[in-house]
């Protein structure tokens, strides 16, 4: 049994009529009668008997023609529901967004809710190599981390932009006289960063090490605000993204760039060769479109 033939029968049933319900399908009487046919075959029973002009349902045929109605009002709900889904009019995007790089989201996620507002954002917040890991589990459709990633990874990526790192400093002291601190110049002081799940604090360890410097680790945190406020509070200095400096306050703190080539660039990821749904194509369309120079647009 099909939809089809399903819904033949219940028109027919409906119409009281053959003809009729073939001038409604757009299809032939005999093609209408050899479904139902078909149909009884396949049921191995009757459904249908004819009395004068009338068509009477057996008790087989009336349990079919009932349940038949409300099947073909579930596909017609699944037929809405999906065009719904490929128009983008409804759906929902499972997007990784490490805490630090929120503050930079708000553009495109207003845009984004501003073309598509019947999608739900689904936002998970973990550190860069924690959002990696759950778009290649399948727990994400797409994430926003620091790049670059890992060569094996199977990872798809898409650079979004770019900024220099700065050491955030006190706004006393030897500090005030300095215009750029050298990596080698962190040797001796208690260093704020991230977690080992963000993939900054991997590539500062990297450049701590090609620099053949010891890190002192003071504190671990998840959250720049945190770590901004342990440097006010003059437990030692962090490093962190020039727009995350720019939003501390400018009076009691102050930033240094770091001089190294590396830099706090970001970007997309998804899994290779997998299937994007249309509300994650989308999102990396608005991301495209809302940063078109560094993804190449």
């Amino acid at each position: 049994m099909d939809i089809r033939t399903l819904r033949y029968f219940v028109e027919v049933v409906r119409q009281q009529s053959f003809t009729r319900a073939a001038q409604t399908l757009f299809v032939t009487q005999p093609t209408i009668s050899k479904m139902l046919r078909n149909l009884e075959d396949e049921l191995n029973c009757t459904l249908l008997i004819r009395d004068g002009r009338r068509l009477l349902l057996t008790d087989t045929g009336r349990v079919v023609y009932e349940r038949g109605l409300a099947i073909l009002t579930e596909f017609r709900q699944l037929e809405s529901e999906l065009s719904d889904i490929n128009h983008l009019n409804k759906g929902i995007l499972r997007l990784g967004i490490p805490p630090m790089v929120g503050m930079t989201m708000a553009g495109p996620i207003s845009l984004y809710r501003q073309r598509y507002p019947g999608v739900e954002l689904k936002i998970s917040e973990f550190g860069g190599l924690t959002v990696q890991q759950a778009v290649l589990n399948g727990e994400l459709d797409l994430a926003i981390t620091a790049l670059p990633v890992d060569e094996e990874s199977s990872l798809v990526t898409l650079p979004l932009f770019s900024h220099p790192l700065c050491v955030l400093t006190p706004r006393s002291g030897a500090w005030l006289s300095r215009r750029h601190v050298e990596p080698e110049q962190l040797a001796n002081e208690p260093l704020l960063i991230y977690n080992e799940d963000f993939s900054l604090s991997r590539q500062l360890m990297q450049l701590f090490s090609a620099h053949e410097i010891k890190p002192r680790i003071a504190v671990r945190s998840g959250q720049w605000d945190f770590l901004a406020a342990m440097v006010q509070a003059g437990v030692g200095v962090a490093i962190l993204p020039e727009p995350v400096c720019e939003k501390l306050d400018k009076t009691t703190l102050m930033w240094l760039p770091l001089q190294s080539e590396l830099r706090w660039q970001l970007g997309m990821i998804w899994r290779e060769g997998v299937y994007l749904s249309q509300s994650a194509q989308a999102w990396i369309a608005c991301c495209k479109t809302f940063w078109p120079a560094e993804a190449g647009q």
